[in-house]
């Protein structure tokens, strides 16, 4: 197949050739289970696993311990959330979020309103930014956790976590954190932080692994498990362990803690010659803030354009989207750039570009080619 160029790494990476190296001979050689005990199979099986449980913790400098593997992020957040809900069951409990968040947090931040819990949703100002103030005016006496990403997915918008972590510690409040778009992207530090969900194929890992962090050696409670049956992953996520998808993840932690720094300001340096010469184009617009965002990700509204046509032919040539992959097929505007003040229209004509490891400098030029070409025929003009 000839693939277009691939500028939808928010959505999903490619695994590094190292990693995919790394997890086959767990899928034949070393197919063990990593909970049998009893013979080498297993015990290879269990020490690869916990190899890469060091792996994953050094990217974000945890403890190795504090790392629950996972089938994902979005399994991550439900334990994350659910388990907490169920730690107070029998108390009210009120959790602080945002409207911008990912659909996995928001649907099922959902399903707990539908079981008792009350949700404030932070408002964000025009460039997808919470005011701190409001976080903190938001808490009382059942507040029990603040939930919110660390970097949006469809803008790049980096939240301020260090010091929403230091009002959440101040009140004694939970702090869930979706670190899916931060991890193996920016450094992180986890100081104050309770929980954060991480998937592995945001960071060139296998898709169907991820992990939840969970804090240790603190006084305010930890999950309860969402799926039992055996104990595995110290109780809190029972099932036969994924060995080769955790070997994958692992030594892609392993990699992006070694490349971050430097991958980093490639990236952006691609990002804003992409960014620039978009902008360039009539009525266009960046959606989100030129500072504290991430350096691999920019979106742009194009107005004067039908969003969907505008979508469908950029993609013959550029693998692009319009927001989460998870809500990208919808012919609705995106619920983050709603969030953030955007109208209608431009919200479906807008476009999520994000770069990652295989981008380069002649696949950006020849983005740019293409996206002006589009534009200028939707719009019956030469841009």
């Amino acid at each position: 197949m000839n693939y277009p160029i691939y500028l939808d790494y928010n959505s999903t990476t490619p695994c590094y050739p190292e990693v995919i190296e790394a997890m086959l001979p767990f899928f034949g050689t070393h197919f063990g289970n990593a909970a049998s005990k009893s013979h080498p199979y297993g015990w290879v099986a269990e020490n690869a696993v916990e190899v890469a449980r060091e792996q994953v913790a050094n990217l974000i400098g945890a403890k190795p311990k504090e790392i629950i593997f996972t089938s994902g992020a979005t399994e991550s957040i439900n334990l994350a959330l659910k388990g907490i809900f169920d730690v107070f069951e029998d108390q009210p409990i009120h959790i602080i979020s945002c409207k911008t968040e990912h659909k996995a947090v928001l649907d099922c931040l959902d399903s707990l309103e539908k079981k008792g819990a009350q949700i404030t949703y932070l408002k964000v100002d025009s460039e997808g930014k919470i005011d701190l103030e409001e976080l903190e005016s938001a808490i009382r006496a059942e507040t029990k956790m603040i939930a919110l990403m660390w970097a949006n997915n469809e803008t790049g918008v980096i939240h301020p976590v260090e010091e929403i972590a230091e009002i959440a510690n101040e009140h004694q409040v939970i702090l869930f954190v979706d670190g899916v778009q931060a991890v193996g992207k920016i450094p992180i530090s986890l100081s104050g932080v309770h929980l954060m969900a991480i998937s592995a194929h945001k960071f060139y890992g296998p898709k169907g692994v991820g992990a939840l962090y969970i804090r240790h050696n603190h006084d305010l409670p930890k999950p309860t498990p969402q799926q039992i049956g055996g104990g595995h992953e110290k109780g809190f996520r029972s099932g036969t362990l994924n060995v080769p998808g955790i070997v994958g993840m692992g030594k892609a932690s392993e990699m992006r803690f070694q490349a971050i720094n430097e991958e980093s300001e490639r990236l952006e340096k691609l990002r804003d010659l992409l960014e620039n010469k978009l902008l360039e184009i009539p009525n266009t617009f960046l959606n989100g803030s030129q500072s504290n965002r991430l350096s691999h990700v920019t979106n742009i509204a194009f107005g004067g354009v039908e969003g969907e046509e505008l979508l469908r032919k950029v993609c013959l040539k550029v693998a692009v989207s319009s927001g989460s992959a998870c809500t990208s097929i919808s012919p609705k505007p995106s619920h983050v750039l709603q969030a953030m003040g955007l109208n209608s229209d431009l919200g479906r004509a807008s476009i999520r570009f994000s770069l990652g490891f295989q981008t380069s400098e002649i696949e950006i030029l020849d983005a740019i080619d293409w996206v002006k070409e589009v534009v200028g025929e939707l719009r019956g003009e030469n841009v």
